[in-house]
């Protein structure tokens, strides 16, 4: 059984306020994709990584690729105009066997600690899958203005990343919501959608995803403690 990493990396990053997309901002000389790829390829679980994105970037991620010595990185594909799409055609260039792990984790969590992502392949492993989460810690309310409800917060969770399926659960469950014209915010929604369990994995606050401006500014702040 293999572990297969597919990092979409598509997007345009326009909400992180930066003119290039997010993925490609360099930290100290070093592109945010190459911190999240080093992640993957210092793990012994993982054996392949797949990146999908716009073509443009195909030979920066090929530069990427060998100055940093990345050589689990056996594939650049196109993405798509969703998630979803950039997902399914990395899973359409795969050469793989329907019980191999496809793992799905996003381009912009560069700070993926190593025992979580290693908790979650064996957890996959050994159940089938394996999805990513942090409990929610904080107060949490329901309103517009302002507040109409409190929630109870114990059964409620952030989903993050990586979240990983069987290969033949995930080409399924991506080709059934194509056939409904169906478009789902991450891959657990779509599996979801087919039914069955799906196992949660305590994720952690290092593992944010950066998205606006602020986050950009906080991973400077840790980019400076991993010198």
């Amino acid at each position: 059984m293999k572990t297969i990493a597919i990092i979409p990396a598509g997007g345009k990053g326009k909400r992180s306020g930066f003119p290039a997309p997010k993925q490609y901002i360099k930290f100290n000389g070093k592109e945010l994709i190459a911190f999240t790829l080093s992640v993957f390829q210092k793990n012994k679980n993982v054996d392949e990584i797949v990146v999908a994105a716009e073509p443009e970037f195909f030979s920066l991620l090929t530069e990427i690729k060998k100055r940093y010595r990345l050589n689990k990185l056996t594939g650049i594909v196109e993405g798509g105009n969703e998630r979803q799409d950039s997902v399914y055609n990395a899973l359409r260039s795969l050469k793989t066997s329907k019980d191999d792990l496809i793992l799905v984790h996003d381009a912009a969590r560069p700070l993926l600690p190593q025992n979580i992502l290693t908790a979650a392949i064996l957890t996959a492993k050994e159940k089938g899958n394996a999805l990513v989460c942090l409990p929610g810690r904080d107060t949490l309310i329901r309103g517009g203005k302002f507040v109409e409800e409190y929630v109870i917060r114990e059964k409620l969770f952030y989903v993050q990343t990586p979240q990983i399926f069987k290969y033949s659960t995930l080409i399924r469950a991506m080709r059934k919501a194509y056939s409904e014209n169906f478009v789902g915010t991450d891959e657990s929604m779509l599996v979801k959608r087919l039914g069955g369990k799906i196992n949660i994995v305590e994720g952690s606050i290092l593992n944010f995803k950066i998205t606006t401006k602020t986050d950009v500014d906080l991973f400077k702040h840790f980019v400076k403690k991993l010198k």
